[in-house]
């Protein structure tokens, strides 16, 4: 348990602000994270745990995080616990974020299932904790520069997060001038379509062949997974770094499975596949990997 006291903090206060935060707060809502998400939060946590979650309890008029606890704990708090989850799960993405990963993507995967789906064949790629949409819309280009009627064949990209917030958003497809800086002029031109935000700043929506590509879905990655298809590459990246290393394992190998023989798995330039999933996956590139005997 978080000390106080040799935080400096007096009258029980572990962090300095409007709201009454204790250490017993702080465990009560790193417990219930943890418990909905997988999600550990180590005590170095505590003032961002405030800084986040206390606009909520402005917002819904509470005078404590002792209260706020009493009511994200009990069955009038569903809706408010997932706000909570939502407020304390990091959104850093881009689009092309670790640019490797796309250039590997387009140069050794793309090529072959791409001449495959001309034939009849199927294409199934899932980026695992999508975010606000940017990871899977990177796919997305990377296919249609390689083949612009890919609407036309067997080709989906699954993007699954657990934020029903960040879901909506990617599905609606709108982003903001600031949040296309990784796309390239030419992949603007071609791809998105200038539009304005819902605040009237100049943005770019998807294009129709970018949208039907993509299938946007909530999923909780510690939870069930209802997919039965296997996929032809796995993106999961800078999300178990949020895990123990026990739940991190569990869900390395969870992946194994529901990947072709030619599959390959890209993951968070900080993270590493451990547990038995280190067995059966072999590296094909900078966090890249493949099955074992694949190719």
């Amino acid at each position: 348990m978080i000390d106080a006291k040799s935080q400096g903090k007096t009258n029980g206060r572990l962090v300095d602000g409007e709201f009454l935060f204790t250490a017993e707060d702080f465990r009560r809502i790193a417990a219930m994270i943890h418990a909905d998400a997988g999600i550990s939060l180590s005590e170095n946590k505590a003032t961002l745990v405030y800084s986040r979650l206390a606009k909520r309890l402005r917002a819904l008029g509470l005078e404590s995080f002792k209260d706020y606890c009493a009511l994200v704990q009990g069955q009038d708090g569903l809706d408010e616990r997932q706000q909570m989850l939502a407020s304390l799960t990091t959104n850093v993405t881009r689009f092309f974020r670790e640019p490797h990963h796309f250039e590997h993507l387009a140069a050794k995967v793309l090529p072959p299932l791409l001449d495959a789906a001309k034939r009849g064949g199927r294409v199934r790629i899932w980026s695992a904790a999508c975010s606000s949409g940017q990871e899977p819309y990177s796919i997305a280009i990377a296919i249609l520069r390689l083949m612009p009627n890919a609407a036309d064949y067997d080709i989906k990209i699954l993007a699954t997060d657990i934020d029903p917030n960040v879901v909506a958003f990617g599905r609606a497809g709108v982003y903001t001038q600031e949040l296309v800086a990784g796309v390239a002029a030419d992949d603007l031109r071609r791809f998105m379509e200038p539009t304005l935000s819902d605040r009237g700043e100049k943005a770019y929506r998807v294009s129709e062949a970018m949208a039907s590509l993509v299938a946007f879905r909530e999923l909780n990655l510690i939870g069930d997974w209802p997919m039965k298809g296997k996929f032809d590459a796995i993106f999961c990246r800078n999300v178990v770094i949020y895990f123990e290393e026990a739940t991190q394992s569990r869900i390395w190998a969870r992946f194994t499975p529901l990947m072709t023989p030619k599959a390959r798995l890209y993951i968070g330039h900080s993270e590493r596949v451990t547990g038995p999933a280190a067995n059966q996956l072999v590296g094909d590139g900078l966090t890249t990997y493949r099955l074992a005997g694949g190719v």
